[in-house]
């Protein structure tokens, strides 16, 4: 499954309430609206920190005195640029070099960013690195991380997450699983996966900060065109966390020809920190990575042991075993595997769930989980829910009308949704939902490539029909 959304307009409207926050005339005409966010300023900081610790952790930081003070350099006149209303006084930045292969970077809530080895060894010039510095730099001064934190309210994100299923790849690799080990937040997906509007915003507010830096914002364009050809029939690593709100090129470029360039002397650094990051010793990709990790401290084990997503999918047994869980009992097949959070439980057959092309992927078996419901009235509850996806997820789409249905002798909801794959083609998603005593949602959601649904069907049927609810009514 991956994450599409719809390009939006060039005057930026999110519809989250929020601040209205209008930068200096560097900014020209772009404003923009401050997401809906709960958290504080030095929350953001908490948690980047947090998460930081983990990454350098985690990753093979560079050390290297000539490519860390250049990174540095860029960073320190990139927010000297940035415009002041945004930037908190107890933001910490800091700009840190990791030899990873791919080309990317990313930036944390609060200020810490890291960039790949991979993203200098692509860049034709220094202005092609500091665009992507500058566009992180944009995610972290509109609080885009925490943003999606506080989305996670809405309970398509809260739980299990079907976001992840229905939304696509976590953010891939180690990444995610480090930092869903990390912090508090459970799925990286609500820190580092961006919706296209934040793409956009973060697009535009580069471009005003690379001109007032005294940068070409043309250099940001190039950038994206090379990372995007970067892929090798692959999905390139930064795209897969900031997915391309299209046209992307031509509107940074229409923006660049409405702000003013800022005079700036010219130095030979990067040069020097092209023959730097050339003596250091070779890169690692994610995948080599993520292999490195303790197999019984995070994610990449549990995705490991699924198989590999695109290898043949074994039929499932026709052996049932029963989970429990303080909220209801199923039966499941036996030669499927349960992987539970604090909030879901996904069970999938082997080769259904893994990495894919760098990204985390579910391709067949149920997901279980419980979720805040909108409303007391289940038809509404539920198109919430699917309203909430489908803001990070432009392409999935209801398949006929919702059905009323029994769960567990309560009266449910069935929706059946269609979804492109990530195997190619379509995949069919059924979800079927239900109120808790408490006024929760509780859902049981199904999924399985087209081609596959003969061979799943009954077995789905059979693991919703055997669904126990034990919360007290």
């Amino acid at each position: 499954m991956t994450n599409r959304q719809s390009a939006v307009p060039r005057m930026l409207a999110v519809c989250l309430a929020g601040a209205l926050v209008a930068a200096p005339a560097l900014l020209a005409q772009t404003t923009f609206k401050l997401a809906k966010n709960k958290y504080t300023p030095a929350q953001d900081v908490a948690l980047g920190l947090k998460a930081a610790a983990e990454v350098r952790k985690e990753y093979p930081v560079i050390d290297e005195g000539v490519v860390t003070a250049y990174l540095s350099r860029l960073g320190d006149g990139l927010v000297a640029a940035a415009p002041a209303s945004l930037k908190e006084p107890v933001y910490k930045f800091s700009f840190t070099g990791v030899n990873l292969k791919e080309i990317n970077a990313f930036a944390l809530p609060g200020g810490p960013m890291f960039v790949n080895r991979g993203m200098i060894d692509a860049a034709k010039g220094e202005g092609e690195i500091v665009g992507v510095m500058a566009h992180e730099l944009s995610h972290v001064l509109l609080r885009h991380g925490t943003a999606n934190a506080t989305k996670a309210q809405n309970p398509w994100l809260q739980l299990g997450q079907v976001a992840g299923v229905v939304g696509g790849s976590m953010v891939g690799g180690a990444v995610g699983a480090m930092i869903s080990d990390g912090t508090q937040f459970g799925l990286s997906t609500m820190l580092l996966r961006y919706s296209r509007d934040f793409e956009k915003q973060a697009d535009l507010l580069g471009v005003a900060i690379m001109a007032n830096a005294g940068y070409d914002p043309r250099d940001l364009a190039r950038m994206f065109e090379t990372i995007a050809k970067s892929g090798s029939g692959a999905p390139p690593e930064w795209l897969s966390s900031h997915p391309d709100p299209g046209n992307r090129s031509a509107y940074i470029v229409k923006e660049a020809q409405t702000v003013t360039m800022r005079p700036r002397a010219d130095t030979n650094e990067f040069a020097l920190a092209k023959i730097a990051v050339a003596g250091l010793p070779a890169p690692i990709t994610m995948a080599e990575l993520a292999r490195r990790r303790d197999p019984n401290t995070g994610t990449a084990a549990a995705n490991a042991a699924t198989g590999t997503p695109g290898l043949p999918v074994p039929p499932p047994s026709a052996q049932f075993k029963e989970i429990t869980t303080g909220v209801f009992t199923a039966s499941v097949p036996s030669n499927w595997t349960s992987l539970q959070s604090s909030s879901a439980i996904r069970v999938v057959p082997e080769n259904g769930y893994g990495q894919l092309k760098g990204q985390t992927v579910f391709t067949h078996g149920v997901e279980f989980g419980v979720a805040k419901a909108a409303s007391r009235d289940l038809s509404e509850a539920t198109m919430a829910w699917l309203k909430a996806a489908a803001q990070g997820n432009s392409e999935i789409r209801l398949d006929g009308q919702p059905q009323n249905v029994r769960m567990s002798g309560r009266a449910a909801l069935g929706t059946q949704l269609v979804n492109p794959s990530p195997l190619g083609g379509i995949e069919r998603i059924a979800l079927y939902t239900t109120f808790l005593a408490n006024g929760n949602l509780f859902y049981y959601l199904t999924i399985s490539p087209d081609a596959d649904v003969t061979t799943y069907q009954t077995t789905f049927v059979r693991i919703g029909q055997s669904i126990k609810l034990t919360d007290i009514r």
